[in-house]
């Protein structure tokens, strides 16, 4: 019996040590930080905390920016002062600077106990990456774009650093094959922010569509970058008539893509420009049919069987044609 008493007390107490595990490990956070230590018990943001920032204008940005998502999603307006104030050390958010070279350019330490959030970066870029952790251990309600006011906004108390594997963290998005507005192009790097990419791989050009505007080759996009509407199964449609009106597509005027990248910027993203050459460049001799090697007639690509693969044959010729001296003036007007 005395055995029996002691095995349940050894069952019970290593079911309260697994439970116990249990709740340090519920703070997720995409990607995985360098070190993630749980704490005890957690911070709570009320009408009462206050956001303070000890460093340059950048991070002061930074710092309004999450008042102001926390505002739209949580309907509290958290002042934000640019001077730190060491007497209130209760209930407050604190960005600051830290000495760390560990942490490079992109990286940060977020402490959070129940009374205060410590957010510490030698750049801007670590205090950004920091906010998005942020928002992942809050609830999924800070995505909310009206207010929720029957949520408690709890901060699980944590320790955490960290800094990235990779400098190249990249995403493509094919905006030729089918075009997509300024305004998607927008929502996508919104979408890439919260897993810290900081690439923003841009294909803009290919067979089916060119997305860019190159004042010096107006064809490229009165011509390029439209195509017959098709739907249905992919690789499935008739083959293109001359006389089909070109009523799909789109481009980006120079300052459309002046913005992207401004908005990218904004939110630490770069972005990589793809021109697509000399293969895949259907929609190029398209617009321009004196840079193929040989005769049309060249329409755009829009579904159709392509290539008898796998196999040499091609079907269709979509490529610059490299022994033709306009081919490099092309490209450098492109690329300038």
């Amino acid at each position: 019996m005395h055995i029996k008493r002691i095995a349940l007390a050894l069952i019970m107490f290593g079911c309260v040590s697994i439970s116990n595990a249990q709740e340090k490990t519920k703070i997720s956070i995409i990607p995985e930080p360098v070190s993630m230590t749980a704490g005890e018990g957690s911070f709570e943001v009320t009408a009462s905390t206050s956001i303070e920032v000890n460093g340059n204008d950048s991070i002061q940005k930074i710092a309004n920016e999450f008042a102001s998502k926390l505002s739209a999603a949580s309907g509290l307006k958290l002042p934000v002062s640019g001077k730190q104030n060491s007497s209130s050390a209760n209930n407050k958010i604190l960005f600051t600077s830290s000495t760390d070279k560990t942490l490079g350019t992109e990286g940060y330490s977020l402490t959070v106990t129940p009374t205060l959030v410590t957010i510490a970066s030698s750049h801007a870029a670590g205090a950004f990456y920091a906010v998005q952790t942020l928002y992942q251990m809050l609830p999924k309600e800070i995505n909310s774009r009206t207010a929720v006011t029957t949520t408690k906004w709890i901060i699980p108390a944590a320790t955490i650093t960290d800094y990235p594997r990779f400098g190249w963290r990249g995403l493509m998005f094919d905006v030729s094959r089918h075009f997509f507005t300024k305004a998607d192009v927008k929502q996508f790097i919104d979408q890439m922010v919260p897993y810290k990419y900081n690439l923003l791989h841009l294909h803009l050009t290919d067979d089916e569509g060119w997305r860019i505007e190159i004042k010096s080759l107006p064809k490229l996009t009165t011509t390029g970058a439209f195509r017959p509407t098709r739907n249905g199964k992919w690789s499935n449609s008739t083959n293109p008539d001359p006389k089909d009106p070109r009523d799909y597509g789109g481009f980006y005027t120079q300052d459309d893509i002046r913005e992207l990248v401004k908005y990218a910027s904004d939110r630490f993203v770069n972005i990589l420009p793809e021109i697509d050459v000399p293969g895949h460049s259907l929609a190029t001799v398209a617009a321009y049919p004196e840079l193929s090697c040989s005769n049309g007639p060249h329409l755009i690509f829009e579904g159709k069987t392509f290539m008898d693969w796998p196999g040499p044959i091609a079907l269709l010729d979509n490529t610059l044609c490299p022994a033709n001296e306009n081919v490099y003036a092309f490209l450098d007007k492109v690329f300038t």
